[in-house]
């Protein structure tokens, strides 16, 4: 694909896209999320078992956030199957934020629209098997690992208190939930589990790798084995592919047109169906908690290498 040896242009896309971060701002609910700095943009670009091309400081780490919501997914339904997985959180986009409750309230039976929203997610997290949040967690750890060949990602252990202990609404949504009997764990529990899930360290490399499995069917970078069933890769396309960018999925799907799943921390992870995968972080958010650089860069990408799958 021309993109992989067109450094300069994707230098003028990141130039081009990092005017608008004024326009944004970084994410300050979560304290520790705030010290970021608000005009960083960098992003990478993966195919061939290769990073084939990137711009800006693709080393800087930052957490997942919700694109974590991708991926316990894939180790729930790996874990118990589609059928027990959507028992208990619906397959349905939602016009209403990540973190809203509305549905929760007029959706009976109290059951989630879908993985990518909080309520959704945290009912998934809690599906993950294990005994412990140590042996839970470490599954999710061990998963990401894999995915993108690097053994030293880890938790922030720092970003992830910072969550828990402002985790006022996420903590409504489980007791609301709970008192529902859609979320059987204990809260407290549940939610240490969940912020250190949503803490998970990486850089634009990592992301970008990840992308690139979750495009090309699950199949390891390297040896081109089967990480993720192919049937689990395609469920979590299509999430990401109608609710991967909060209650902006709708447009995003008609200027970029790709499978994206956004963080507040100003992470993105793109997968090129067959193709590439792209790795995007830049914290200043526009007002539905996307990056918003990061989206100018993936419309300038999609349209310029026309990558939209419509």
């Amino acid at each position: 694909m021309e993109m992989c040896n067109d450094k300069e242009t994707l230098d003028t896309i990141v130039e081009e896209a990092n005017k608008h971060t004024s326009q944004g701002k970084v994410a300050d609910y979560i304290p520790a999320l705030s010290l970021a700095n608000p005009d960083t943009l960098s992003v990478a670009i993966f195919q061939n078992n290769n990073v084939c091309t990137t711009s800006g400081d693709i080393n800087e780490k930052f957490t997942l956030q919700s694109i974590s919501k991708v991926l316990s997914l894939a180790v729930a339904l790996m874990d118990l199957g589609e059928e027990e997985v959507f028992s208990r959180v619906g397959k349905e986009p939602t016009g209403d934020p990540f973190n809203s409750i509305i549905k929760l309230e007029t959706h009976s039976p109290s059951k989630p629209l879908n993985p990518m929203i909080n309520a959704g997610a945290l009912v998934v997290t809690s599906m993950i098997e294990g005994r412990t949040i140590d042996e839970k967690l470490e599954r999710l750890l061990s998963f990401i690992q894999e995915l993108t060949g690097n053994p030293s990602i880890t938790v922030n252990e720092d970003v992830a208190k910072s969550e828990f202990d402002t985790a006022y609404l996420n903590r409504s949504l489980c007791y609301f939930m709970k008192q529902h009997g859609v979320i059987i764990d204990n809260v407290e529990t549940l939610l240490e589990l969940y912020t250190k899930q949503c803490a998970i360290e990486v850089n634009c490399e990592d992301l970008a790798k990840i992308g690139y499995v979750i495009a090309n069917d699950g199949k390891d970078v390297d040896t081109n084995r089967p990480i993720i069933p192919l049937h689990i890769a395609r469920i979590l396309k299509t999430f990401m592919v109608t609710c991967g960018m909060y209650n902006a999925s709708g447009e995003f799907a008609i200027k970029v047109g790709i499978p994206a799943k956004s963080g507040v921390s100003g992470g993105i992870m793109a997968a090129v169906p067959h193709g590439v995968g792209i790795g995007i972080y830049g914290p200043s958010l526009d007002d539905k908690g996307n990056s918003i650089a990061g989206m100018k860069v993936l419309e300038a990408l999609s349209e310029r290498y026309n990558l939209s799958i419509f």
